[in-house]
């Protein structure tokens, strides 16, 4: 019995095991970097274009994915007289699987994703503000959800 107690008392005290040291987390930069553009397409009309662009191995989750699923991509534009959005956001096609975790099809996109918001202006120009609520994942790791603020200038 004395030596078995001794030798899990080693075990659970030795180098060797994963519990004498504690993991020192590794800083990861941001796997996704995020660019905004616009174009008028007619008088009062424009689009608003803004795009992820994904580190190799990287996804970003899509719209419209179950509520059981990861946090959700959305956007968000803040309330102005100088413009309203037009309809809902347009996303290209994503990728989509079933996830057992989630017992769903789950959408994400991978290397790159540009959506696009139609917007009506009642002036010359206007200051899109808003923010995007997103997740993105590596087959080793989820990075917890984050929002960011954009403004986008339409001239």
């Amino acid at each position: 019995m004395q030596k078995i107690f001794f030798t899990l008392l080693l075990l659970l005290t030795s180098p060797l095991s994963g519990f004498s040291h504690t993991a020192t987390p590794v800083p990861v930069e941001q796997p996704v970097k995020w660019s905004y553009s616009a174009r008028k397409t007619a008088a009062g009309e424009a689009v608003i274009l803004i795009t992820a662009t994904l580190a190799d191995g990287w996804h970003l989750y899509a719209l419209n994915n179950p509520a059981n699923s990861p946090v959700r991509l959305a956007f968000s534009f803040l309330p102005d007289p100088s413009y309203s959005p037009e309809g809902k956001i347009n996303q290209p096609e994503p990728v989509t699987r079933f996830e057992k975790l989630f017992g769903a099809d789950i959408s994400y996109f991978e290397h790159e994703a540009v959506f696009q918001q139609k917007v009506k202006l009642t002036g010359k120009s206007a200051i899109i503000k808003g923010s995007i609520e997103f997740t993105v994942c590596s087959p080793r790791q989820c990075l917890p959800p984050e929002t960011i603020s954009f403004n986008i200038h339409i001239k």
